[in-house]
């Protein structure tokens, strides 16, 4: 009798005799939004420790020329005097209540918590809500006060909204404002209204922050070497 040996595998699935090749290992999840975080408004100190090592939404609202890259970059290394005045107080005393209201009609949990976007540690945002909507998208608000009617919303703020979109992966934004009288509300109600995704907006405000990051360490470098 003449021993031989059985092939491993049917040569009908395996003409060649090779093995199959090995699956691929699945790759890896992106990182979700809470693995982002970096630091928290409820601690102050740290919080805008971790504000001044990048470039967050309020810095975002002022860029849209070059020009404006330039003078962001002063204010960034030099500060302002602007350290808050009567309006920014009643807008403060009033995001809690006005958040309130939009997590009882709209879902949207109220936050503090600063971010940092996936591809960036420097691309930074504290929206006032984040929520996961039904079909798994993520969804934001923003909460404004002002003392005039709205004819349009500021361009600033529209800046604001989409950075907070691109850092958080976001898909679009409540933005919601109340106006007030001398700080009194003149409605009960506040006013809002949805912000889609606008990724061409998008990739302007990351060339102008990526501008203003190139600026900020260059001078960085030279103060080192003085």
């Amino acid at each position: 009798m003449t021993d031989f040996l059985l092939p491993l595998f049917d040569e009908a699935e395996h003409p060649s005799g090779r093995l199959p090749a090995a699956p691929r290992p699945p790759a890896p999840r992106p990182e979700s939004h809470l693995q982002r975080i970096v630091a928290d408004s409820t601690d102050r100190v740290a919080w805008l420790r971790a504000r001044n090592q990048g470039i967050t939404a309020t810095d975002v609202a002022k860029l849209a020329t070059p020009k404006s890259v330039q003078n962001a970059a002063y204010d960034k290394m030099h500060g302002t005097s602007f350290s808050g005045n009567s309006y920014t107080d009643h807008g403060r005393a009033r995001e809690p209540e006005i958040a309130a209201w939009v997590q009882s009609n709209y879902g949207i949990e109220p936050s503090t918590a600063l971010f940092r976007a996936a591809g960036h540690p420097r691309h930074l945002a504290t929206p006032d809500g984040v929520a996961l909507a039904p079909n798994g998208d993520l969804e934001l608000a923003e909460i404004k006060t002002t003392s005039k009617p709205w004819r349009s919303i500021p361009r600033s703020y529209l800046r604001q909204v989409w950075w907070q979109q691109y850092v958080l992966g976001a898909e679009r934004t409540l933005l919601v404002w109340e106006q007030h009288d001398n700080f009194v509300p003149i409605s009960d109600v506040p006013e809002c209204q949805w912000i889609d995704r606008d990724e061409d907006q998008i990739a302007i405000l990351v060339g102008f922050a990526n501008q203003l990051i190139d600026i900020l360490d260059h001078q960085a470098r030279q103060n080192q070497q003085r």
